[in-house]
């Protein structure tokens, strides 16, 4: 298995940060983007801090847990 970048090692004075329509506006969201093929996931209200960051397939095995309440839990919080 290939070690994933750094994420110190990425550009990301233009990313396209995606945030979810339910963060309510007030920065208090995680952000995503995909940047050389990685997924991308930081923290909307410290923006500089590192992302995490993730292989397509790790993102989406993720995804497809949430969309099938594997984490409904978190809801709870």
């Amino acid at each position: 298995m290939t070690a994933k970048p750094d994420p110190s090692t990425f550009d990301l004075t233009s990313v396209d940060w995606k945030v979810s329509k339910y963060s309510g506006g007030g920065g208090n969201c995680v952000q995503v983007a995909v940047v050389n093929g990685y997924v991308l996931i930081g923290d909307s209200q410290n923006p500089s801090r590192q992302p995490q960051v993730f292989t397509p397939a790790e993102a989406k095995a993720w995804l497809l847990g949430a969309k099938d309440t594997d984490f409904d839990f978190l809801l709870k919080l």
